[in-house]
């Protein structure tokens, strides 16, 4: 019984100890990193906001030539 006690006991200590290592490992990026990453995002950003104004342009008019037909 106590050996399945500290077994359980174990799964939050090695969890903890792997975030612990994980935090420390981690390092802020320096500033051109953090431009890159900025970029990658922005243009990210405005490939899905093309690609929905092109779906809705597209949706539109079919939408309209079904409705409209009935």
């Amino acid at each position: 019984m106590s050996d399945q006690f500290a077994q359980m006991a174990e799964i939050p200590r090695e969890f903890m100890r792997d975030g612990t290592q994980f935090i420390n490992r981690c390092t802020k990026p320096d500033k051109r990193e953090f431009i890159k990453i900025s970029q990658a995002v922005g243009i990210g950003f405005i490939v899905m906001g093309v690609i929905g104004y092109i779906v809705k342009i597209i949706h539109i008019p079919i939408n309209n030539i079904l409705v409209g037909a009935a």
